[in-house]
Order: structure tokens, then sequence, then C-alpha cells
């Protein structure tokens, strides 16, 4: 069951497609959403990162910070952000550690959840239910936009 929304979400410590380490604390002040999902470049995680990457112009005028979070290895990252051409970082949960502690395992890799956080580090929107295609839309119009 994924975390509550009120909760303090939960900081990390994790790699990114080019290997800069991301940290939630590191992101303070700033309104974070941050996606689970399975598996680089499979059909329905391909569909959820190109809808976040079609309205990402939307998500920086508001000044979210998008993330993406997979088991995927950084590389598988590189190739996958390439292909796609997305514009926003995917972590690399390689250990699952950021997976376990959000409660999102799936048995070996991220369960479909996305959360909303605001820049106090408390999670205010929890989407377990994720529409692939119009996940972007359905996440900005839950937070009001």
């Amino acid at each position: 069951m994924a975390l509550a929304v009120g909760t303090k979400a939960p900081d990390f410590n994790v790699k990114d497609t080019n290997g800069n380490v991301v940290t939630l604390a590191g992101l303070a002040g700033k309104q974070v959403v941050m996606y689970f999902y399975p598996k680089d470049d499979t059909p329905g995680c391909t569909k959820q990162a190109c809808s976040f990457r079609d309205n990402y112009s939307v998500y920086q005028d508001k000044g979210i910070v998008i993330l993406g979070v997979s088991k995927d290895s950084e590389s598988d990252h590189q190739a996958f952000t390439e292909k796609f051409d997305l514009p926003f970082p995917l972590l690399a949960d390689t250990t699952g550690s950021l997976i376990a502690a959000y409660d999102v395992d799936g048995g070996g890799y991220a369960k479909r959840v996305t959360y909303a956080i605001d820049g106090t580090g408390n999670i205010v929107h929890v989407d377990a239910s994720v529409k692939t295609d119009t996940h972007a839309t359905d996440i900005l119009k839950a937070l009001g936009y």
C-alpha cells in the first residue's frame, strides 16, 4: 500500500540518468512529482514518460520538478531518455531502497504509483490508479492546475 497523503516523504540519495546524486532534501522548497514505474522502454512506461515529456513546459511554468523512478540502471535510463527525448531526470534505484521507502515494491520492480510532494517534504497527492497516456495532465488536474 502506498504512503498516505499528509505523510512526510522519505528522503533519498539516488543517482539520476547522468550519474548526479539527487536527494529530496536538495529539492527543499520545490514541489516534486515523483512517479514510480516498472521498466524503461516498455509500452505503458513509455506512454507514461512521454505524457510527462509532452507536458513538461507546463510543469516547468509551475515550478514543479518531475522525477521518474525505476530499478533500471543509469545506462538503461540514458538510452530510454535519448530514445524518447525525455527532458527530466530518471532515478536509478538499482538497490530498490527508494522503492521500498515509498512502499511501491511490486516484487522486483516498482509498482506504478505517483507522489506529489510539497516544498516542505509532505506528500500532498498519491495516484495509484495511473492512466499512462494521460498521467501528466491527470496529476496537474489533481494539483489544481
